[in-house]
């Protein structure tokens, strides 16, 4: 898995994310993978007086987390990001297509990252 052609600032660890990615797809076939957050929204020039919330928030669709429970894909994939690498550890969301689309209008943070946020990686569809 190699993350998607956005240019990420080095703040962000672009190296890191590409080890996490390649760490997370080798356990489960990711259709999108969203990065978002206050470290991103300073790279992306959002003032500094701001409540700045999770330092990151990743969120990850797939249609192998069907069935999967919510908390066990959670806690596998925040397991495989490495905080002190990254310099902090992630708010990560595990979905399924159908469920990001319903948590999208419920949830702020997922709304935010699915607006605000940068696309990381996306499943290239063939035709």
């Amino acid at each position: 898995m190699t993350i998607h052609s956005v240019k990420l600032d080095a703040a962000l660890h672009p190296e890191e994310l590409t080890r996490y990615l390649d760490r997370i797809g080798d356990r489960w076939p990711i259709r999108t993978a969203l990065l978002g957050g206050a470290r991103v929204d300073d790279v992306q020039g959002a003032p500094a007086q701001r409540e700045r919330g999770p330092e990151y928030v990743l969120v990850l669709v797939s249609d192998a987390f069907d069935g999967m429970p919510w908390l066990e894909r959670v806690y596998q994939a925040s397991s495989l990001w490495d905080a002190l690498e990254m310099g902090t550890a992630a708010d990560v969301h595990c979905y399924t297509p159908t469920e990001f689309e319903r948590k999208q209008g419920t949830m702020p943070a997922v709304r935010a990252v699915a607006q605000r946020g940068m696309l990381l990686y996306e499943e290239s569809v063939l035709s």
